[in-house]
């Protein structure tokens, strides 16, 4: 099954594992991780935000963490950084949410990624459709996404 992120990666020539699973309303990555008999901390969040003009941005998080939004925005620059509404984040993202992936977005946003997600060799995260992760190497997301790395992570 071709998605834009997996049309993007194999344009990029990424080798990745794709991982089907039954998508549950709110499960969020637990419900992923859980599927794959994997650690939430390894599936990694899409999260679509915007700043104080209503400029989008993803943000890349472990799937058992939260995202400081005040951090966020001091490291972002901004002055303020706050979660989209769904269809907003669909407008931007092209992507359902559930199902962004932050490969081949409807148009380039700015990436920032939890430094800590770094430590891992790969990651599980979204393939561009509910149910469905890709396994890519955690150094994709960098060279590819130009991610800004930032220490935002709250126990969630």
């Amino acid at each position: 099954m071709k998605t834009p992120a997996t049309q993007f990666l194999d344009e990029q020539g990424v080798k990745y594992t794709e991982y089907f699973y039954e998508y549950v309303e709110h499960g969020g990555a637990e419900r992923g991780a859980e599927a794959l008999g994997v650690a939430a901390a390894e599936v990694v969040k899409t999260l679509v935000m915007q700043d104080e003009r209503a400029r989008p941005i993803i943000v890349l998080m472990h799937g058992d963490r939260k995202v400081s939004t005040k951090n966020l925005a001091r490291q972002a620059g901004r002055k303020l950084v706050e979660p989209c509404k769904p269809e907003v984040a669909q407008r931007h993202s092209g992507y359902q949410v559930g199902g962004t992936s932050p490969f081949g977005t409807r148009k380039a946003l700015p990436v920032f990624m939890e430094r800590s997600i770094t430590a891992l060799p790969a990651i599980y995260i979204n393939g561009g459709r509910r149910g469905f992760l890709l396994k890519v190497p955690t150094s994709v997301l960098l060279k590819l996404l130009d991610a800004k790395l930032v220490d935002v992570a709250l126990e969630d």
